[in-house]
């Protein structure tokens, strides 16, 4: 049963009004099936479109963010939970612990890392937590089919869909 959530995606909202509409109903599902949520940290873009939303219904959020970040991210004032670690590697390392599984939304280089540690951390059997894209507007297209392909060139057997 899945208790808590990693939410990987951007500290900036992006060019498509769609990304942040999605961030917010995801937010918005989490809260109503009390699903707690596990995140960066950040009050702005993605990031905190989907915390918000989450305490907008009564949700419960714990933010994880290292000290570089709480100023560019701004990092939330009115969690649940604020959890400020020394590193990014720390970071990484409680949201995935903290989680039972990972959705990944529209987000840069950031996102990306968290997203393949995520799948390699799988891949090596250290965890074996589900991980979801959610591909708004198509945005993950060329990275599921670059993913296929490394796949069929046999680099890894993990499979990545929209499925």
């Amino acid at each position: 049963m899945i208790k808590s959530i990693a939410v990987f995606c951007g500290s900036k909202s992006g060019n498509n009004s769609l990304f942040e509409e999605h961030a917010k109903q995801l937010g918005y599902l989490l809260a109503q099936y009390n699903i707690v949520l596990i995140y960066g940290g950040g009050n702005k873009g993605l990031m905190g479109a989907v915390a918000n939303a989450v305490l907008e219904k009564g949700g419960k959020v714990t933010g994880i963010i290292p000290q570089l970040l709480t100023d560019r991210e701004h990092s939330h004032g009115g969690l649940t939970e604020l959890i400020v670690v020394d590193n990014m590697h720390t970071r990484k390392q409680q949201l995935y612990e903290k989680c039972d599984a990972a959705i990944i939304l529209p987000g840069g280089f950031g996102t990306l890392d968290e997203l393949y540690e995520m799948l390699t951390w799988n891949q090596l059997s250290i965890h074996d937590k589900k991980i979801f894209i959610l591909n708004t507007a198509g945005y993950y297209n060329n990275l599921l089919a670059h993913n296929k392909m490394m796949q069929q060139e046999g680099f890894y057997t993990i499979i990545l869909t929209t499925e």
